[in-house]
């Protein structure tokens, strides 16, 4: 019996996948891909930004990047950004940045979230799900850590950011080596 009923979930979202594909409907609610391991290069985006400026992850290379997963309805993510900004301010002159990507939200909507909390850091519309999709997003929110060679270095789900956990964790990327091109071979 649950084999069987295991089946019908399976062909349920086969055809939903199909349906959409055949309509030309977007298939932005499909389910992310695998999550990036730690130690692997973080895949290439770009996203604009509220005001349309063009942000694509390779051109912060040489820092460490927070690239955080987040929307207005997620008590979580609206509880963890005063202390993604603290680390932000404090911590910006020392090569460290952070991309604050929203999921598929309307722009008016988060331009008054942003202005109503005072963030300050670059906040980068997710409109069709792929960049949540790249990075294995599935419920949110999601931090994402990333050296200064476009390494992932923590990958963090679920969990409610502190501004102390965020110093240490670049602290950490920022006293790592890196990897020479000789090692690689």
């Amino acid at each position: 019996m649950r084999s069987t009923r295991y089946g019908r979930y399976v062909l349920a979202a086969a055809l939903a996948i199909a349906f959409a594909g055949a309509t030309g409907l977007p298939q932005s609610w499909s389910m992310g891909s695998r999550v990036p391991a730690v130690g692997t290069p973080a895949d290439e985006f770009r996203l604009t930004d509220l005001e349309g400026k063009s942000h694509s992850l390779s051109q912060y290379r040489g820092k460490v990047v927070l690239v955080n997963f987040w929307a207005t309805w997620c008590k979580p993510c609206t509880t963890e950004m005063p202390a993604m900004q603290a680390s932000f301010d404090k911590l910006r002159d020392k090569g460290f940045v952070v991309l604050a990507i929203n999921e598929l939200e309307d722009d008016d909507k988060v331009r008054a979230h942003i202005k109503q909390y005072g963030h300050t850091f670059p906040v980068l519309m997710d409109r069709d799900n792929k960049v949540a999709n790249q990075f294995g997003v599935f419920g949110l929110p999601v931090s994402v850590f990333i050296d200064q060679q476009g390494r992932v270095q923590e990958y963090i789900k679920g969990g409610l950011l502190t501004e102390q956990m965020i110093n240490d964790v670049v602290a950490k990327i920022q006293q790592q080596e890196p990897i020479k091109a000789a090692s690689l071979r």
